[in-house]
């Protein structure tokens, strides 16, 4: 688990609050805990990776609405709806509009955990694909031109022969160019080329 996560808790109930708080502590994850969704906006700046455990039913600001201004805020976290009963078809809604699971009360605590878990889990992995695909985008950006037109014919699986005919280029040139590619790209194989490649690609996806 990535130890630079947090679990963030808003819940106008003090003692769900503090109940949720010792429950993560007690498994070693971090958290904090808020009272409306206001206080929550108002600390977004400090915030750093993690999960958002959310109750649905709250004064003011609601669940759903609070989901709906971080979209409009456009931040990026992973949120687990805490509902009653009476209260599903919002949970519904909630996972309708991106919300990554939902508990009932009352809790069950190793359900929940296990939920949290699996939730900062794919959030950490999510981070690190975002990461990688910046990284290979900004590797891309230092080819040349004609760098980047011989790693376009690798990736479309052509051979050198095949690429220098097409470029006009000798052979030997298009080697040079390879082996130029792979130090720019820090790659070590055609394989590596060629994933770096689709994951610049996919930068938006």
């Amino acid at each position: 688990m990535d130890t630079g996560q947090t679990v963030y808790i808003v819940d106008d109930e003090e003692p769900v609050r503090k109940a949720l708080r010792f429950l993560t502590k007690s498994v070693g994850l971090k958290s904090e805990s808020f009272e409306t969704a206001a206080a929550l906006l108002d600390a977004l700046e400090r915030l750093g990776p993690g999960c958002l455990l959310l109750d649905v039913c709250m004064p003011d600001m609601g669940g759903l609405e609070l989901q709906l201004a971080l979209r409009e805020r456009k931040v990026e976290i992973p949120v687990i709806i805490v509902t009653g009963h009476a209260d599903i078809a919002i949970a519904v809604q909630a996972m309708k509009n991106g919300a990554s699971d939902f508990v009932e009360k009352p809790i069950d605590s190793e359900d929940l955990l296990e939920r949290i878990q699996q939730c900062l889990s794919n959030e950490a992995r999510s981070r690190c694909n975002v990461e990688s695909r910046k990284q290979a985008v900004e590797r891309l950006a230092s080819l040349s031109r004609r760098e980047r037109q011989v790693m376009e014919g690798l990736v479309a699986g052509k051979r050198n022969k095949q690429i220098a005919d097409e470029l006009f280029i000798s052979f030997r040139t298009v080697e040079l160019h390879r082996a130029s590619i792979k130090v720019k790209l820090k790659a070590k194989s055609l394989s590596d080329i060629v994933r770096i490649a689709l994951l610049a690609e996919n930068l938006d996806q």
